[in-house]
């Protein structure tokens, strides 16, 4: 599968976006779906996930109440609506996809499909 991020760009202190993943193939829909990011000298971290077969979703605690993870099957599409957003959020999103598997969802390793990433910049 190939995936495309969209949606970045800069937004204030307080604002919103939400980033799109495209994904290529017809099998969409067997894919759990994750968001990373990695903002400059730091490692990849995990920001959001949502399951193939249960949908549920999987947020670390620094966006949770914040961002919500979705997904349309029929469009091959997966979001990431941000709220409240931070300086600290500021990073490069990626979106990653991994067939048929709901283990581990929020390690990097646990992905073999990634995009190639959004920028994010929160001003203050």
């Amino acid at each position: 599968v190939q995936l495309a991020e969209s949606g970045g760009g800069l937004v204030q202190d307080g604002g919103s976006l939400r980033l799109s993943c495209a994904a290529s193939g017809p099998t969409f829909s067997s894919y759990t779906m994750g968001w990373f990011r990695q903002a400059p000298g730091k490692e990849r971290e995990f920001v959001a996930a949502i399951i193939w077969n249960t949908s549920g979703t999987y947020y670390s605690d620094s966006v949770k109440g914040r961002f919500t993870i979705s997904r349309d099957n029929a469009k091959n599409m997966v979001y990431l609506q941000m709220n409240s957003l931070k300086p600290e959020d500021t990073a490069v999103y990626y979106c990653a996809a991994r067939f048929r598997w709901s283990s581990r969802p929020t390690q990097v390793g646990t992905y073999d499909y990634w995009g190639q990433g959004t920028q994010v910049t929160v001003s203050s």
